[in-house]
């Protein structure tokens, strides 16, 4: 008797583990599995019983998926008394959702109900997730029996809006990628592909009115190397566009994947490769597009020293020559909606907005004159003019406008629908006035920031890693529950700048895709990241199996840098999110003849106290290495380790490790591919007090910061510095200061004509405040990137 319980309880046990081993991203609304576990087997005598019409496009995309990665298909017919069956079926459900499906999974086979196709849709996505996944290093035929787990699941989306998005004038990607592309979304129950097709850079659709868009604009005689502002110009001629055909052939392949595709087409600004195309379209048409000396490609020199003024931009940033709000703009812009409205069925259509600059405007007279014709406050109520009249007619036509958050400024056009990146402010202001909005802010859902601290590739910069995706919530606090319910949804932005090819576009997207993927689809109450860690390693296997370049970042080593008790020199912390490995770390000074002898083994924070540069390496339980090795640099000084406090808080946005971050030994040397060490403060000054412990001698204060005018971050207008012994009663230094920058503008050298002895000192570095006019930005509040205080 005691051997049979013996055995009941090991079965159930059994049970227990093949219920935990269902892993679905993103976590169904409700899953319940038997007490006593069993599998249902596909196999290519499985039949497919359709009940129902308008079925046939899920039906394909699961027949074409066993196909590609198992080898067969599924016969499709009306009706079978056989167990051995798949069967689809429209039921109303309790949610009458087009989205929801509830699934069945026993021994008369699998059961997929929905109010409509679109939920049978996402019931065959989870199915696809319950097959097993085979070993991608295998290169043996994929199993006849598939073998999935008898399961209950009732399921709906949380928000309506589930996007991502893709720039392709930064870098033109290829049409079976954007097809690839769009499956993915699918797999991920992702159901908005945001398609930017214009850019400063390059226009990417055919206007078969205006066919000097592609001839001209379709096309840069060259492409700055390297991270903004580069190491000069490649001189190579890119471009490409899409053909209208093609347009038309993407959007049916995203409706027959439930996939809504919205064209952004960029105005007024981002606009310098139509206007290249057709300069009337400028404010200026005679005068010379501006592209930096050291960023030009030869091909541009020539051809303006020729007399050809206008040129699609060759450089990333934000561009001064904006479309003039002239009937002759109006017109063209008319024209090019027309075309784009017969293309995407969608009733969005998104009109960019964004980053406008108004120098252009301020120095026309034309658009000076229109102010004052107009009743206009200034150059923002000039932006609202052509928004409002732009949606004015695209509402005409029946389809309704998506704007970046600007669009707010001097006033938000009536029907607009917002889209909040700079953070969730402008979404919260849209809520409040009841317009509709989508969340997309960069901080944590713009994928072409680093999802690794340790990322060997060229990126934008700043860093969303999987856990802070997964961790947003995209109705803010600040909404009460009728304002929330104007928040749709949100997507995830890709801006290609450093993405030249359809690899590097799966690397930054993957597996952060599987994160947005539950946050926009799942109950909130159901989200929880241990256990979406445990599916994650799952899903890993199928992005293996699928063939996916994804970052392998998130088995990277974490290194954190904190005081030591006694503020003496600092701590370097090494934490992992892998159980059962091994973590390694050797001093770097020296990098010849590296042997196993050189690594120690990590059991707890290393205390530095000298200037030195350390390697930290992860490996399994065989040795193999996991992500990717940390290099640290430590530079000791009097202010490194020791107490420090701001006056003001950095942004949310660039938090860095708070005060501490600039005085923990490590100076940035990649710039914003390293933004968490950085403190960014947005408009205002970084003050701190730094408290040395006791009376110490000073001689010399180096402020390290960061100036990338293309990203509004600028060096500081100026510095204040006092000293105190009770750290209370401060006085200005009485001595001359000598203010003096390196080169690239990425520090600043305090020379004391005479030394002082104090324990305390505060230094004010003051933010640049407005941008001014002729820079990028002009108008806009400056960024202030301080890295580190260093005392000598």
């Amino acid at each position: 008797m005691r051997k049979l319980l013996a055995s009941f309880v090991f079965i159930c046990f059994m049970a227990e583990c093949l219920a935990q081993s269902i892993t679905i991203i993103p976590q169904p609304k409700s899953l319940r599995q038997p007490k006593i576990a069993a599998n249902f087997s596909i196999s290519p005598a499985t039949l497919i019983v359709m009940e129902g019409n308008s079925m046939e496009k899920a039906v394909r995309f699961f027949n074409d998926y066993l196909q590609q990665f198992y080898h067969f298909k599924l016969k499709v017919v009306e009706k079978s008394s056989s167990a051995n069956v798949i069967r689809f079926r429209y039921i109303l459900l309790e949610n009458e959702t087009a989205s929801a499906y509830n699934m069945e999974i026993d021994g008369k086979g699998v059961y997929i109900i929905g109010n409509k196709d679109e939920g049978i849709f996402y019931g065959i996505q989870t199915l696809i997730q319950l097959l097993p996944v085979p070993d991608a290093r295998l290169k043996k035929m994929r199993p006849a029996k598939l073998a999935i787990p008898y399961v209950s699941i009732e399921d709906e989306p949380r928000f309506a809006y589930r996007g991502m998005h893709l720039d392709v004038a930064r870098h033109f990607m290829p049409v079976d990628f954007i097809k690839k592309y769009i499956n993915y979304l699918a797999l991920h129950k992702l159901n908005t592909f945001h398609w930017h097709l214009t850019e400063d850079q390059g226009w990417r659709i055919e206007i078969k009115k205006y066919p000097k868009l592609t001839e001209v604009g379709g096309w840069r005689n060259g492409t700055i190397i390297g991270r903004y502002p580069g190491t000069g110009n490649d001189n190579k001629k890119y471009g490409g566009f899409y053909t209208q055909q093609q347009i038309k052939e993407i959007v049916k392949y995203a409706a027959d994947r439930y996939i809504t595709v919205i064209p952004e087409i960029e105005l007024p600004g981002h606009s310098s490769a139509a206007i290249a195309a057709y300069p009337q379209l400028s404010c200026f048409p005679d005068e010379k597009t501006v592209i930096p000396a050291n960023m030009i490609s030869e091909t541009s020199t020539l051809r303006q020293a020729q007399g050809d003024k206008k040129l699609v931009q060759e450089t990333w940033g934000v561009f001064e020559d904006v479309f003039c709000p002239s009937d002759y703009t109006f017109n063209f812009l008319q024209d090019v909606i027309d075309e784009i409205i017969a293309l995407f069925p969608s009733q969005y259509i998104h009109i960019g907005g964004d980053e406008c600059p108004k120098e252009a405007w301020k120095r026309s007279a034309f658009c000076q004159q229109l102010i004052k014709e107009k009743g206009l406050k200034d150059e923002h109520g000039l932006q609202s003019y052509f928004i409002q009249r732009i949606e004015k007619y695209i509402n005409s036509k029946g389809k309704k406008i998506i704007g970046w958050d600007e669009i707010l400024e001097g006033g938000l056009a009536p029907n607009a629908t917002v889209m909040s990146w700079r953070g969730e402010q402008g979404g919260i202001d849209a809520a409040k006035q009841k317009h509709d909005v989508i969340m997309t802010p960069g901080n944590p859902v713009y994928f072409d920031h680093t999802q690794s601290e340790n990322e060997d590739s060229v990126t934008i910069g700043g860093y969303n890693p999987i856990e802070k995706v997964y961790a947003y919530e995209p109705i803010p606090k600040e909404l009460n529950v009728e304002e929330a319910k104007y928040v749709l949804g949100a997507q995830a932005n890709v801006w290609t700048e450093y993405m030249e090819y359809p690899s590097k576009v799966e690397y930054m997207v993957f597996p952060r895709m599987a994160a947005l993927s539950e946050v926009l689809w799942s109950p909130k109450k159901k989200r929880n990241w241990s256990d979406f860690e445990k599916r994650l390693q799952v899903q890993f296997k199928r992005y293996d199996f699928w063939k996916i370049n994804y970052s392998k970042g998130y088995f990277d080593l974490k290194a954190s840098v904190l005081p030591t008790y006694d503020y003496n020199g600092v701590l370097w912390r090494l934490e992992s999110k892998i159980s059962n490995i091994i973590i390694q770390y050797r001093d770097a000074n020296d990098s010849d003849d590296i042997g196993v002898s050189d690594y120690l083994y990590y059991e707890k924070p290393v205390v530095i106290k000298k200037k030195t540069k350390y390697e930290a390496v992860l490996l399994n339980q065989v040795g193999k290495k996991l992500g990717n090795p940390i290099f640290e640099f430590f530079s000791l000084n009097k202010a490194t380790g020791k107490k420090i406090v701001l006056t003001n808080e950095a942004s949310k946005n660039y938090p860095g490790d708070g005060a501490f971050t600039l005085v923990n030994g490590v100076q940035n040397e990649k710039g914003l591919a390293r933004s968490k060490e950085f403190l960014g403060f947005s408009g205002t000054n970084c003050e701190a007090i730094i408290d040395f412990g006791t009376a110490t001698s000073i001689n010399e204060i180096i402020v390290h910061t960061l100036e990338q005018p293309g990203s509004w971050i600028y060096f500081p207008s100026a510095f204040d510095i006092s000293r105190s012994d009770d750290g209370i009663n401060f006085i200005p230094f009485n001595t001359a200061v000598n203010i003096s920058s390196s080169s690239d503008k990425s520090r600043a050298t305090i020379k004391l004509a005479t030394g002082v002895n104090n324990r305390y000192i505060k230094i004010n570095i003051i933010n640049l405040g407005s941008i001014p006019a002729g820079n990028a930005g002009a108008g806009n509040k400056a960024w202030l990137f301080v890295d580190e205080i260093e005392v000598n």
